[in-house]
């Protein structure tokens, strides 16, 4: 798989409005996708062809750049599925996700054949490879959701764009897990190809999350089989990765399938303007700042990377209620488990 993935973080910077083609190594432009699903072409990945005019930019013609890339968390297993539909059975609001990869250093031109990985917890705040993990406050097992999903990947996979940049999800709304607020986690990557099912070779150029307005997802929570998990859910201004910004700090434009039926489910949508050139995995030390909790405090699966975190990682007791974590999967030693637990930072 690409890149050398390890339980470690990075802090990240403000993010900042720079005129279109300006943009810091490693860094990502983020814009609402204005004409969410209006696209007209096919989901097939294309190496060839016309290059299509994308609407990275905003009304003034200027590209929101977010400087840095942010943790990969402690929840991130290599080797996901290339696959639209990523649920395997598990319950909860659809969410379609719409996602379109733009070069921003060339005009916010699509990127055709880049791959946008994702990653995100269940209903109940579970992530797959780490199902013992406990999401805080009071929830079922997550055993007990009833589905068939494979408990090392559900809710995990790739998908590589098209002639337009655009990729395309088919999953549920995240739930919740203390003390972090509703997201996604994505990376994108570049230079490699599908193989064996999976997306194999080049580089990650960007690591990040992407966020849900407040009154959006405490509505869909009072639904089932959320409402299952009870306990204090933390809004975007009280988390410590979303830093405000809206599109620019990765809040999804969201659209309901049917207005006066949250459970109808959603369409999320947005624009990713990237360096290609650049490489961030979410791997690296970057600055001070207190961890959150809620990292995984056992052992990672079974083929799972682990490494011994970098300097400037930041290190700290978690607050009494974040969750502990007893990995699913077999344990590859006692020095991996000790690394994820001491380098992870937010999740």
């Amino acid at each position: 798989m690409t890149g050398n993935h390890k339980y470690t973080s990075i802090t990240r910077r403000r993010a900042l409005a720079v005129t279109g083609g300006t943009v810091a190594a490693g860094g990502l432009a983020v814009a609402g996708y204005q004409s969410a699903f209006a696209d007209t072409t096919t989901d097939t990945a294309a190496t060839t062809g016309t290059t299509a005019t994308a609407s990275a930019s905003s009304t003034t013609g200027t590209c929101m750049t977010l400087m840095s890339s942010v943790t990969e968390g402690p929840y991130y297993l290599d080797g996901a599925l290339v696959r639209k539909d990523i649920t395997e059975g598990k319950s909860g609001v659809p969410l379609t996700l719409r996602l379109t990869v733009v070069d921003a250093t060339d005009g916010c031109t699509p990127v055709p054949g880049a791959a946008v990985e994702i990653w995100h917890c269940d209903a109940w705040g579970y992530y797959s490879g780490y199902t013992t993990a406990n999401p805080g406050g009071s929830a079922p097992a997550e055993s007990e959701d009833g589905s068939t999903a494979d408990d090392n990947t559900y809710l995990r996979g790739y998908q590589i764009a098209n002639a337009n940049g655009v990729v395309k999800f088919e999953t549920i709304f995240p739930g919740w897990y203390t003390p972090r607020t509703c997201h996604i986690h994505l990376k994108v990557h570049t230079g490699g190809a599908k193989e064996d099912g999976t997306y194999e070779g080049g580089k990650v150029n960007y690591t990040g999350q992407l966020f849900f307005a407040d009154d959006i997802a405490q509505e869909v929570f009072t639904l089932e089989p959320y409402a299952k998990h009870s306990g204090t859910y933390t809004k975007l201004d009280d988390d410590m990765v979303y830093e405000g910004g809206g599109a620019s700090g990765g809040l999804l434009t969201l659209k309901p399938v049917k207005k006066a039926d949250p459970s109808k489910g959603y369409k999320g949508s947005l624009t990713l303007g990237f360096d290609p050139d650049a490489e961030n995995t979410g791997a690296g030390g970057g600055g001070g700042g207190t961890p959150p909790g809620g990292a995984p405090t056992g052992t990672p699966p079974s083929g799972t990377p682990t490494g011994t975190p970098p300097s400037g990682t930041p290190t700290g007791t978690p607050p009494s209620d974040a969750p502990t974590a007893s990995a699913s999967a077999s344990s590859t030693s006692s020095t991996s488990a000790s690394s994820s637990s001491s380098s992870s930072s937010s999740s």
